[in-house]
């Protein structure tokens, strides 16, 4: 690097700084900023209802999510039709990580 490119580098990175003042950086949150893990450890009193957003008690919260829970859980009907097209699904894909070229 010739003296003349290195002193138009300095100069240009002297403008810059010039230019563009440093500011130093702010590092702590807000002061009414809760930290995480006092957040952690709070007990939940409310909840919010998956389906409208609407506030809910903890009683209410806990017996909206067990109907929730219950109609999850309860078997599914499916016709034969589909119940034999996810068997040669499944079938497939084992099918395709022993022999990769079947598409």
């Amino acid at each position: 690097m010739s003296k003349a490119t290195a002193s138009r580098l300095c100069l240009s990175l002297l403008g810059l700084s010039i230019a563009l003042p440093l500011t130093p950086a702010v590092a702590l949150p807000p002061p009414d900023d809760i930290p995480e893990e006092v957040l952690r450890t709070q007990i939940v009193l409310e909840g919010r209802s998956p389906e409208d957003g609407e506030l809910l008690s903890a009683r209410e919260y806990a017996e909206q999510d067990a109907a929730t829970d219950a109609n999850l859980n309860a078997p599914g009907i499916v016709t034969g039709q589909i119940a034999q097209l996810v068997t040669l699904l499944r079938i497939r894909k084992a099918l395709r990580f022993v022999l990769p070229i079947i598409p």
